[in-house]
């Protein structure tokens, strides 16, 4: 079994979760207040600039050239992609992370000291999960009565399917060649930003915010 088969089996409980998360349910059905989702947006932008970072970082410690170029490809072309959409929803930027979005940004940043395959291997739920739920999604909602239509069809799109199984094959080729430990390592960081994924959209529908006596 590939290692991302095996990381896949031990998280789908929690993909299963999130798509039952009223925020997701609600974004299908179209009937997802605006507030909520403009909410997500301000804290995914704040998000996306940090995972950039990871991901141009990855790309740096990779010794595959065609992989380093893959990872500079996933930091450029598809945060352009994501920005273009958060144009279409949000016109101001939010200026402070969620708890959520600074857990999750921390946890991803921590991996810098790891085995880059562990690095590798905790972003690659930003593409699967999203990538899934986007599928999900798209083959049942009404494209002409839903106002997240844009957002529906960028994770669901051909493109976007690209750049996460190229992702995923660049994971199960780094597990190829690192020890059992670190093959755990990997699988651990994947299932722990799995639930990052869920927590986001959870604290976004939640509005889950810093105290104003902290913030």
């Amino acid at each position: 079994m590939k290692w991302s088969q095996e990381a896949w089996k031990r998280s789908e409980h929690i993909y299963e979760a999130i798509l039952k998360l009223p925020f997701v349910t609600e974004l299908a059905a179209g009937t997802l207040p605006n507030e909520k989702f403009v909410r997500y947006i301000g804290q995914d932008s704040l998000y996306i600039h940090e995972y950039c970072k990871v991901l141009a970082h990855i790309a740096s410690r990779l010794n595959d050239a065609e992989d380093a170029e893959s990872f500079l490809g996933f930091a450029s072309d598809g945060i352009a992609v994501e920005k273009n959409l958060h144009a279409m929803y949000q016109k101001e930027s939010t200026e402070t992370m969620s708890p959520a979005c600074l857990f999750y940004t921390s946890l991803l940043k921590a991996q810098s000291y790891e085995d880059v395959a562990v690095e590798t291997a905790a972003i690659l739920p930003c593409f699967w999960i999203y990538k899934e739920v986007g599928d999900h999604i798209a083959r049942t909602y009404n494209p002409d009565n839903n106002p997240y239509s844009d957002w529906i069809k960028c994770y669901s799109d051909a493109a976007f399917e690209t750049s996460n199984t190229r992702c995923i094959a660049i994971c199960d080729k780094l597990a190829e060649h690192v020890s059992d430990d670190v093959r755990e390592r990997m699988t651990q960081a994947f299932v722990n930003c799995c639930r990052m994924e869920w927590l986001f959209w959870q604290s976004a529908y939640d509005d889950t915010k810093w105290n104003k006596e902290i913030e």
